[in-house]
Order: structure tokens, then sequence, then C-alpha cells
């Protein structure tokens, strides 16, 4: 069953969709950012798209059937800026959040990136800025090819015998976030066709995502004044062919209500991970 969205409250916002052509677009990704966009081909347009306020149905969303979740969840965490918390105090949070929402048997975290929208203190840190360009971040060939990456051989070919997924967790740093909010286009309106195979080129391996072209029949999703203390899981790839939910489509967009340059920008947070059933 599709979940309706009871519409609460809209907003317009642009995104930058990719339009296809016979060339496949290529980002060359650098190390840590640098605090600028990566550089990237491919030819990509904005459209203004209404964005329904999603709170009114967080408790109905399936991950199974929508591709994403919206949840409280507080942390332990005092400095996300400090990797060895991330890595010592958060990701253990996040691999019992996950156990808990799905029946995966083993979670496996991979990395996580931060991303600050004010230029100064992106530069500072050496962090991205958030994604504009909506998108997923895996296809049928990179997320098994990343099992292969991350697992000593004999354990990925196992896994891989099996059903698996990837799922981001996605947090702000600070609240309420009223610039950059995140989009989502959940599963059951992203159309056959919309999905366009893009490369990410990280000097030592070529990964795999996919761009999403503009469908008027898309319908988008966000949760507007997010606070510290929420997350959203984002499936971003599931091997199962049965009909549920494989993959979302997200990117974060300027929300007219928040258009206002005194407004803080948005800092997040978002870890990826690989779920083993």
């Amino acid at each position: 069953m599709n979940t309706t969205l009871d519409i609460d409250k809209t907003v317009t916002g642009l995104l930058q969709f990719t339009i296809p052509t016979s060339e496949t677009p290529v980002t060359q990704v650098s190390e840590s950012g640098g605090g600028r966009s990566d550089p990237k081909t491919g030819q990509y347009e904005m459209k203004e798209v209404t964005i329904h306020d999603g709170r009114p149905i967080a408790a109905e969303l399936d991950m199974e059937v929508d591709g994403f979740e919206f949840l409280e969840y507080e942390t332990a965490v005092t400095d996300f800026a400090d990797d060895d918390q991330v890595c010592n105090i958060y990701y253990p949070e996040l691999e019992k959040l996950l156990l808990e929402r799905t029946s995966a048997k083993e979670v496996v975290i991979f990395d996580h990136t931060i991303r600050i929208g004010d230029p100064e203190k992106r530069e500072r840190l050496g962090v991205r800025d958030p994604v504009r360009s909506a998108h997923n971040d895996f296809t049928d060939r990179s997320a098994p090819q990343r099992v292969k990456d991350l697992l000593p051989k004999d354990e990925a070919e196992e896994k891989l015998g099996r059903r698996f997924t990837s799922i981001n967790v996605w947090r702000p740093l600070t609240g309420p976030v009223k610039t950059d909010p995140i989009a989502i286009c959940p599963w059951d309106s992203i159309g056959e066709n919309d999905m366009i195979p893009a490369e990410r080129n990280y000097g030592n391996r070529i990964g795999g995502i996919l761009n999403l072209s503009y469908n008027a029949n898309q319908r988008w999703t966000y949760f507007p004044d997010m606070e510290r203390d929420e997350v959203i899981l984002l499936k971003c790839f599931d091997s199962e062919l049965d009909g549920r939910a494989r993959w979302t489509a997200h990117a974060a967009f300027e929300d007219p209500n928040g258009a206002d340059p005194s407004l803080p920008a948005r800092e997040s947070i978002e870890v990826r991970t690989l779920l083993f059933y």
C-alpha cells in the first residue's frame, strides 16, 4: 500500500535535475571537499517543485514502501567534528538503531560526511557543502562493488548471496534547520526511466550513483525545522527485486521560508551503512 501524503503545509523549492544525454555524468571527488563543490560533467537544469511537509505522516512512513523514515533519536555525541566521538559513540548508536528498525542481522558502517552551508566555516574545516543535485547514492553495480571493496573476498561473496541493503542516516548538527533542508522523492513516485547512472571518480576507485531526471509525477517530501535529535533514514539500495522500495532520491533545496541571509547555515552529518540479512 502506498503512503498517502496528507498535506499539512507545502513549500515551493528549486531542485537540480540531470538532463538525459548519451554521455555518463562524471564527478571528480576531492579527498575532503575542501569547501568547494566537486567538479562534474553532465547537463543539469533547475526545476521548481512542490515539496510536502512530511511531519503529519511521519508515523506512517515505511522503509520497505516509501524508502525512508523519520524519527527522534538522541545522541551522546557532544562534538561531531571529533572523529573519535563519531566513530566510537555515534557509529554504535546508529548500529543499535538500524538493528532495531530493520530485520537486518548485521550493520557495517563505512563512512560519514559532514556538510556545512556557511562557505567560511566549510573552507576552514575542509568539509563538503550541501548537495543540491537530486540523486541516489548507489546503482545496481556500485552497491555490490562497495561490499567487495570493504570486506574480505570470501566474506563479501557469502554476503552477496543473501539480501543486503544500504541506508544513510541524516542528522542536523544544529537546529532548527532553516536553510538547505533535505527533500526526498520516495521510491513509488520515481519513474522507470527517471534514474541516470553517473560515475564518481575518487582517484583510486570509480563509484556509481543514480542521478534523477525531472518527471512531473515525482512527489517530494521534507521535514521542516529539523532539530539535532531528529534523523532521516534513507534507503539507498536494496538487493531484493520483489516490489519493495529499493532506493529514493534526495537533495538539498532552498526553502522560501528560510531565505533570510541572517539565518544560520545548515550543518549536517550523513552516515553510510550496509545492512546484511
